[in-house]
This record gives C-alpha cells, sequence and structure tokens, in this order.
C-alpha cells in the first residue's frame, strides 16, 4: 500500500487533500496542531503536535513515505498577513516547519516533496494595476513581495531548491491562489475574502449593508479547493518541478466577488466601502505554464465554487446563533 504524509491535515486544504488520497487507496498520515475545526479527519494515523520542535518532526517522519505534502504553515487571510504585528510569528514559525521537515525528509531518503508556496510572493510593482497584474512564474524576479508572508514563502521557495539541488531530494513547488471553499476558516480574523464576504451576506437581513475593505475595485482570483487538490496530486506525480500557479485565471473585483455571493444568497445588500488592509491592487493566475507542463488548467467557474461555499458556510451560521437569527454583520 503506498503511503502519504500531510502536513497541515487539520487545514483546509489539508482536510480536502487527506480525502483524496484516502480515496486512491493511500495509507495516510496526517500532522497538525490541533483537529481540522470541522471536520473528522479520514487521515488512517492522525498526529497532534508542533513541526517547529525537530524532536517532532523525526517522531512522525519514521519511515520512507511514497509521497510527503507540506502544507503547514503560520496564515491567514488579509485581517492577518497584512497588519504587521503577526509578521516575527508568520516568517518564525513557517521557516522552522520547512527547515525541520526538509531536514528530516533528507535523512528519511522521502523520494518526493510537495511544499505549497502562494501567489503573495509574487513583486508588488507587477500587480499595482487592478486590471493587467503580472503573475506569471518568470516574473518573481527581482523580488517585492508585498508582505512578510510573501517573504517567507519566496525564502522557502529557495529552501526547497536549494536541498534539491545539493542534498538529491526531488521537490514540487506550487504557488496557490485564494483557495476557497466548503470546510475552511471563514470567522475569526484568519478567513479570506470569499468566506468573510459568504459569513457577512449569511449573517445581514436582507436590505441592509455590509462593509468591504478598500474601494471594492481591487481584483483577485478565487479557485476552488477540489481543484487546487487536482492541481497539487498532479504536480506531484509529474516530471516538473516548478514553481508553477495553481489557481483561477477568472479575476473578479471584491465588489463582484460580493454581488456574485448575493445573487446565490437571494439578498440584495448595500456595500459600505471602508479602510481596512488590502494588499496589493490585482492579482490573477497566469496559467500557461501549468496546462504547458501538465496538460490541465482549472477549469470550474467561480459561481459554481461559490454557490458550495455559501451553502456551507451559512449553514454554518445557521447552527452557531440559530436559524433565523441574523444579528448585523460584524464592522
Amino acid at each position: 500500500m503506498r503511503s502519504a504524509l500531510v502536513c497541515g491535515a487539520g487545514g483546509f486544504i489539508g482536510g480536502h487533500l487527506v480525502k483524496r488520497l484516502k480515496s486512491e487507496g493511500f495509507w495516510v498520515r496526517g500532522v497538525d496542531m490541533k483537529n481540522h475545526e470541522y471536520a473528522v479527519s479520514e487521515a488512517d494515523d492522525f498526529v497532534i503536535g508542533d513541526l517547529r520542535d525537530p524532536y517532532f518532526c523525526r517522531h512522525v517522519i519514521d519511515r520512507r513515505f511514497d509521497e510527503v505534502y507540506q502544507l503547514a504553515a503560520d496564515m491567514g487571510g488579509a485581517g492577518f498577513v497584512f497588519v504587521g504585528k503577526n509578521d516575527a510569528d508568520i516568517m518564525h514559525n513557517s521557516g522552522m516547519i520547512n527547515l525541520n521537515l526538509l531536514d528530516v525528509c533528507c535523512k528519511r531518503l522521502i523520494p518526493r516533496v510537495f511544499y505549497s508556496s502562494s501567489a503573495c510572493m509574487y513583486p508588488a510593482y507587477n500587480q499595482m494595476d487592478p486590471d493587467s497584474p503580472n503573475c506569471e512564474e518568470s516574473s518573481a524576479y527581482p523580488a517585492e513581495p508585498d508582505s512578510e508572508y510573501g517573504w517567507e514563502k519566496l525564502f522557502s521557495e529557495r529552501l526547497y531548491l536549494a536541498f534539491a539541488r545539493c542534498r538529491g531530494i526531488e521537490v514540487r513547488i506550487a504557488r496557490y491562489h485564494n483557495i476557497f471553499g466548503p470546510e475552511g476558516t471563514w470567522d475569526g480574523g484568519r478567513e479570506k475574502a470569499p468566506a468573510a464576504l459568504c459569513r457577512k451576506i449569511a449573517m445581514t437581513p436582507n436590505g441592509r449593508t455590509i462593509d468591504i475593505w478598500g474601494d471594492g475595485k481591487q481584483t483577485r482570483s478565487f479557485l476552488y479547493v477540489s481543484e487546487c487538490v487536482e492541481g497539487t496530486v498532479r504536480l506531484m506525480r509529474s516530471s516538473f518541478e516548478g514553481p508553477v500557479n495553481i489557481g483561477s485565471d477568472e479575476m473578479v473585483t471584491i465588489d463582484q466577488l460580493a454581488d456574485c455571493i448575493m445573487v446565490i444568497a437571494g439578498k440584495k445588500l448595500e456595500k459600505r466601502h471602508i479602510p481596512g488592509p488590502l494588499g496589493v491592487r490585482g492579482r490573477n493566475s497566469d496559467n500557461r505554464l501549468i496546462e504547458k507542463k501538465l496538460g490541465w488548467r482549472p477549469e470550474q467557474p467561480l459561481s459554481v465554487g461559490l454557490a458550495a461555499t455559501y451553502e456551507w458556510i451559512e449553514n454554518q451560521v445557521s447552527a452557531r446563533i440559530g436559524k433565523n437569527a441574523f444579528p448585523q454583520a460584524a464592522e
């Protein structure tokens, strides 16, 4: 039986990846600092612990797994990444995890390791125009990420590539672009835009007002989690090292994102634009390289994934505060 290790299995993408690997007949060990908040893990063995601890890292990588997926990181949406106060933790915690993991994987002769980087590592100067951002893989240098989170991702990309060159371990690197879907963080400060807007719209009575950070004209693309997992597995088993974008190229403004969710919810709400952490002005996945190297690119329309996500978050809101008891959305 093939075996896989998923680091960050208690998180959003990691939880979905475990399900995919189990459906393929893998024996799966999941690792995280916490259990999954919204689902019971399907992993055969789920280990709670801190990958920043080199002893723990050696403990969980105690065999030669066929595939190791490294998704563990200290991360969140704009309200976590761009406020400044979390920068030291983000860089220290994620950096320690990757340093420990690579060291142990080399000693255990792990054949191949997948690393989840982020589109946040792309230069801010190429993402000032909301209508034509440049996120082609080759545009990464000269480097100027818009956050310390992006700088850590860029450092870790180079760390994995250096280990591949110098230690003989095979790596696969993907740059994720705004992954969303059910069973992801939807409140508490670490949620990303689709989940935050689904929550606000679910909690707000028809005809009322929701708050949106910025002028609403900033652009992004959002990839549904099942397509993220598909791209991840395809890259892992390909001959292409990466880095490569895994994201949608269906770019929308944040206002358009909110409007789409309102249509799904059957609500008409006013949008009030307020100051808040924003990141770059525009971002969109460039999918030419992944199509060339893997013969695949994400194709599911944004509205399809949003419908499934809104339904799940609406159920979470209802379960928490009681049906038909929707207070005004939080500021």
